[in-house]
């Protein structure tokens, strides 16, 4: 039996991987990506570090605890530094590590083509909605005493 490097493992597991499946990390990883604050601050730190009073004027609706608890974990898995300056107030300012350079490129894609394409799903849903209410009301009157 050949013996393999730790290079060779870590790459088997690497392949290995399958985000459909539950317990995989890169499903628990894609479930964190695809919060929508985590979208957002990371989509706002593309163009450069920010404050955390600018991002939660930046990103309308974005609790205090809910920046935090963003932030924080962003800065655990390696996507954003916290850099602390002391001074009087403390400055904190947020940015993207190369790592959260990578991630921005893609979700600040989904980003611009949520606020490129919003007519037109505003517009399937206005269909299908009509297409329900059309739908269910031919099943009430089905079912009417009346007809």
């Amino acid at each position: 039996m050949p013996t393999t490097t730790a290079a060779q493992r870590r790459e088997q597991a690497r392949l290995a991987y399958d985000a459909f499946l539950r317990d995989c990390p890169t499903n628990q990883l894609l479930g964190r990506l695809s919060d929508k604050w985590v979208s957002l601050v990371v989509a706002a730190l593309s163009s450069g570090s920010l404050r955390y009073s600018d991002l939660g004027r930046r990103i309308a609706g974005v609790s205090p605890k809910m920046l935090t608890q963003t932030l924080r974990g962003l800065e655990r898995d390696g996507l954003i530094t916290r850099t602390v300056t002391p001074s009087v107030p403390v400055r904190v300012d947020y940015a993207l590590t190369p790592l959260g350079l990578s991630l921005a490129r893609l979700l600040t894609a989904v980003k611009d083509w949520a606020e490129t394409h919003f007519d037109e799903v505003h517009a399937a849903r206005d269909r299908y909605d009509a297409q329900i209410a059309t739908a269910d009301g031919a099943e009430a009157a089905k079912g009417s005493p009346n007809s």
